[in-house]
């Protein structure tokens, strides 16, 4: 735990990098613009906000009766439906499937949950090359990183980076443009699509009465990965569910506005079963990995369920002023900023209780996300939690204990002069990080100023 913790601290001295935050905050900046304006084409955004997150907050309350209908419909699709209880389950369902094809490579498009179980690293290690098809997920492979952002994976790269980055790996001139770039990588992944013998998806909905699965991106390589490979699997949480198709109306245009700004996310796919006798399209088998790996426990909790609500649309990221400093990696787990900060721990255990620690409290995360996930009441939940458990050092409980018998009574806090109160701070020099200093305290209290100002 202490480990960790000390990691985070150390990692988020990337906050005094001048140029990371310029281009941390160049990038989430432009987001910032986009969704300002695509909020202006709702008449109503907070209803919709409010709808969007009763629907959710019903489906995660009864997540097993809407899973067992969508493994039903899915299975009359005939769409094989798969249950993992962890990642490591999942990976090795994955395996069965890629040996069954006698498959080499797999190309992927973007999915969060697939960072989450390691994939790529597994698949790796048993001798496949996965693909990332996804443009930001195809720089960060390259560059042997993980995703810096739930919706921007490689937000922490400007196009100077990104130029360097593609000249030292496939020797591309060293001042091309984005446009080329992109259309350099257009030519490398089509390869990848027509070769492949596997596409991997996420999933952004599992539509329960009609077994299908939803899935919205801007490049196409979705539908790409889908398309050319003889096999398709969908790797999914199985919070991800919904209970109509109608219900897309509703989170389609939500998840976009709320997550880049757009009336509409330009790819948003159906998938309801693999290739039919009638069809000339499409892959031969489809294969749904349902991954619990501690979201059933979550969905018991009385008041952290509601994070299983998350559409993973990124603004609690783009909104949070300690995401805004220290970046993605600073957090050390596959979900950063607000959301991870309040499902890790519960995911991957209470040492990773310091993640809820590193938050303001200020409330902006709550207030923009989409499905009203009370983020930092459940930030404030996981100290408590940590605080009960005894997951907090020594040092912090007896400081915490000393912080509130002083601030208890003013006589208290009065007790000694200001020259002793000093001392004391300068022997904490750690509470504000080695950057900054406490400012110095007067000499006499404010409340025996005021009592002498009053006599006098």
């Amino acid at each position: 735990m202490t480990e960790l913790k000390n990691i985070f601290l150390q990692d988020s001295k990337i906050a005094f990098n001048k140029q990371h935050r310029r281009t941390l905050n160049f990038n989430i900046s432009k987001y910032d613009e986009a969704v300002a304006k695509g909020k202006l084409r709702y008449t109503n955004l907070e209803l919709a906000k409010q709808r969007a997150s009763y629907f959710k907050e019903k489906v995660v309350s009864n997540l097993a009766a809407h899973l067992t209908e969508f493994e039903k419909n899915a299975q009359k699709n005939g769409i094989e439906v798969v249950w993992a209880r962890d990642g490591k389950e999942a990976v090795e369902e994955i395996k069965k499937v890629l040996e069954a094809v006698n498959a080499k490579v797999l190309v992927k498009s973007k999915s969060m949950i697939s960072e989450e179980i390691e994939l790529n690293e597994h698949l790796e290690q048993a001798g496949y090359e996965p693909v990332e098809t996804d443009l930001g997920e195809f720089i960060v492979q390259v560059a042997g990183e993980k995703p810096y952002h739930i919706l921007t994976p490689a937000m922490h790269k400007s196009k100077e980076d990104v130029a360097t980055l593609f000249n030292q790996k496939f020797d591309t001139p060293e001042n091309s443009t984005p446009e080329e770039l992109t259309k350099f990588v257009r030519g490398v992944l089509r390869k990848k699509f027509t070769s492949a013998e596997v596409g991997v998806t996420g999933s952004n909905f599992l539509v329960a009465d009609i077994g299908g699965v939803a899935l919205t991106e801007n490049e196409g390589n979705g539908m790409m990965s889908v398309s050319f490979p003889k096999v398709h699997i969908v790797i999914t949480g199985i919070e991800k569910i919904i209970p109509s198709v109608n219900d897309l109306a509703l989170f389609f245009p939500l998840l976009a506005t709320l997550g880049t700004g757009q009336q509409l996310t330009v790819y948003n796919s159906l998938f309801t079963g693999p290739r039919r006798v009638n069809e000339a399209n499409g892959p031969e088998k489809m294969v749904v990995v349902l991954l619990d790996n501690n979201r059933s426990k979550i969905a018991e909790e009385k008041e952290r369920y509601k994070a299983l609500k998350c559409l993973r649309c990124g603004a609690c990221l783009n909104a949070c002023p300690i995401y805004k400093n220290v970046g993605g990696y600073t957090y050390n787990t596959t979900y950063s900023g607000p959301i991870g900060s309040v499902i890790t721990p519960v995911m991957k255990g209470f040492k990773f209780d310091h993640l809820s620690f590193a938050c303001t409290i200020c409330g902006a995360c709550t207030q923009v996300c989409p499905v009203k996930i009370p983020l930092h009441d459940l930030l404030l939940l996981n100290r408590k939690t940590s605080v009960e458990t005894k997951h907090t050092s020594l040092g912090w409980n007896m400081g915490m204990k000393a912080y509130e018998w002083a601030f208890k009574k003013r006589k208290n806090l009065d007790m000694v002069n200001g020259s002793v109160k000093n001392g004391l701070l300068k022997m904490q020099p750690t509470i504000l990080g080695d950057r900054k200093q406490f400012p110095p305290v007067a000499k006499t209290s404010f409340s025996k100023q005021w009592k002498s100002h009053k006599t006098s």
